[in-house]
């Protein structure tokens, strides 16, 4: 009898634990038990940034219409820019320290793209298909991963979890750094 009274109490502390509990560290949770498996991580840590930097520059590479009162900014105002704008207001709910990390993170994309832009100008390789070649086999790569973990199996393809993903490898960094969310 006291065992089973024992039982209802810690399931009344996990409950309140779980109701005190900020959305962001619960979708931390979440995705944490869906990926066990060691390798998956370390596929994780490698193909996460790597298919967020394509997949910002396949946005990049949509055409954008020409605004005139964009002036020499025309360039540099497109499809990401809205990208980066619903980000950082996604992940501003979730956490601020968060945000202003990703937020970054983004800028150094931008960055990135731009170069990759400039080298095309100059006779390198078409940015966007250089995105799609880096798009592919990261997305393959995470897709092999997930399919070791039981969770995947039965779930299936979360969208949640690829705007979880990027945040929880920063919060993961975050902590090894004693950042406080």
């Amino acid at each position: 009898m006291a065992a089973k009274a024992n039982t209802k109490q810690k399931a009344a502390v996990k409950t309140t634990a779980n109701i005190d509990e900020r959305p962001v560290d619960r979708y931390f949770r979440e995705y944490e038990d869906a990926h066990q498996d060691r390798v998956n991580k370390i596929i994780h840590y490698i193909c996460i940034p790597t298919l967020a930097f394509s997949l910002f520059g396949l946005i990049w590479a949509i055409p954008f219409p020409h605004l005139g009162f964009l002036g020499a900014y025309n360039g540099y105002f497109n499809w990401a820019s809205f990208v980066i704008a619903i980000a950082i207001y996604y992940y501003l709910k979730l956490s601020p320290i968060i945000s202003y990390f990703i937020l970054f993170i983004l800028l150094g994309f931008s960055y990135g793209i731009m170069e990759l832009v400039t080298w095309q100008q100059t006779g390198g390789p078409v940015m966007w298909l250089l995105c799609v070649s880096a798009f592919i086999p990261s997305a393959s790569a995470l897709l092999i991963g997930n399919s070791r973990e039981p969770q995947f199996a039965a779930n299936g393809l979360n969208i949640k979890s690829l705007a979880v993903a990027p945040v929880y490898l920063l919060n993961q960094l975050l902590n090894k750094l004693r950042i406080k969310n």
